[in-house]
């Protein structure tokens, strides 16, 4: 097998990882906003950041060394093609999410987290708009 293989092998494992948590993580929001005692907002808060620290961040990182690298293993085959261009934007998407996913774990934090239950329904979404052209990107390569 070639490393190639190997990179994309667990570069999509990571990636697996990843979304899990993104798109658990907005799900404890909508259950963070609809507590109303002090036990229960300590708990998800608690998961939410355990969360983030042990599987989404370890996770996001592998993802994008093992990307770069499989980037750098073909640069000269894929450096001219625009699919690859628009799934690194998507790509450069998602690590925002990720990380106003985190100013939302600080903001509750804090108790200043002041967002309805129904904007994290929504927020949980937008994900999927970023996952399912990167996927189709990277399969069908249309251009």
């Amino acid at each position: 097998m070639t490393l190639y293989l190997w990179l994309q092998a667990f570069h999509i494992i990571a990636v697996i990882t990843w979304f899990a948590g993104i798109f658990y993580l907005p799900r404890l929001f909508v259950y963070h906003a609809a507590a109303t005692d002090q036990i229960s907002q300590d708990r998800f808060l608690l998961m939410e950041t355990k969360l983030y620290r042990i599987i989404m961040n370890p996770s996001m990182i592998v993802t994008l060394v093992l990307g770069v690298w499989m980037l750098i293993e073909r640069w000269q085959a894929y450096s001219g093609t625009y699919w690859l261009w628009i799934k690194i934007a998507l790509v450069v998407a998602l690590v925002g999410y990720h990380h106003v996913c985190l100013s939302i774990i600080k903001a509750f934090e804090r108790g200043e987290q002041n967002r309805s239950e129904k904007y994290f329904r929504v927020f949980n979404e937008v994900p999927v708009f970023i996952l399912v052209p990167a996927v189709l990107l990277v399969v069908i390569k249309p251009f």
